[in-house]
């Protein structure tokens, strides 16, 4: 079987930027499946596993539009210290959440101001090409149901 939309993809990958610190790895542990063709993993990575089948084996990079995009500079602003609950401690790095426009996000804390916070709603890995070297350890058929939800079930993938 190749990967194809509606098929489960399992693999294992690591993650590296370009200085090849390594920000995400599955190897020693169980593969990461998806439903490719539905938006599980980001668009420059699925692209290049399309027709992908068990025991592939590869080393690609993604740049930033077909990752996690560019990074923008709107998403980058300052809130006051009123916005955020009293008893929160504040420092540089911390992830926050709030409501968004289009449902809850999460921001980074990338300064702290005399009246409140610098946050960045960017992805943190938004405007960085990123390189996977990836292993297709199994390719299948999704269920009815996962086709549905849109999302693999089971082991390796989501659980309701």
């Amino acid at each position: 079987m190749k990967a194809a939309r509606g098929m489960v993809v399992s693999m294992h990958y690591t993650l590296t930027d370009d200085s090849s610190d390594v920000l995400d790895s599955n190897r020693g542990g169980e593969p990461f499946s998806y439903l490719h063709g539905h938006n599980n993993i980001i668009p420059g990575l699925e692209k290049a596993l399309e027709g992908a089948q068990t025991g592939f084996k590869s080393k690609v990079t993604v740049a930033p539009r077909d990752g996690y995009g560019e990074t923008n500079a709107d998403a980058v602003f300052e809130a006051p210290r009123e916005h955020f609950p009293p008893d929160m401690k504040l420092e540089v790095g911390a992830r926050v959440h709030a409501d968004g426009p289009n449902g809850p996000i999460t921001l980074t804390v990338v300064k702290l101001t005399d009246t409140g916070a610098v946050l960045d709603a960017n992805h943190p890995l938004a405007g960085k090409t990123l390189h996977f070297d990836v292993e297709i350890t199994g390719v299948r058929a999704a269920t009815a149901e996962e086709l549905a939800h849109g999302h693999v079930h089971g082991e390796g993938g989501h659980h309701h």
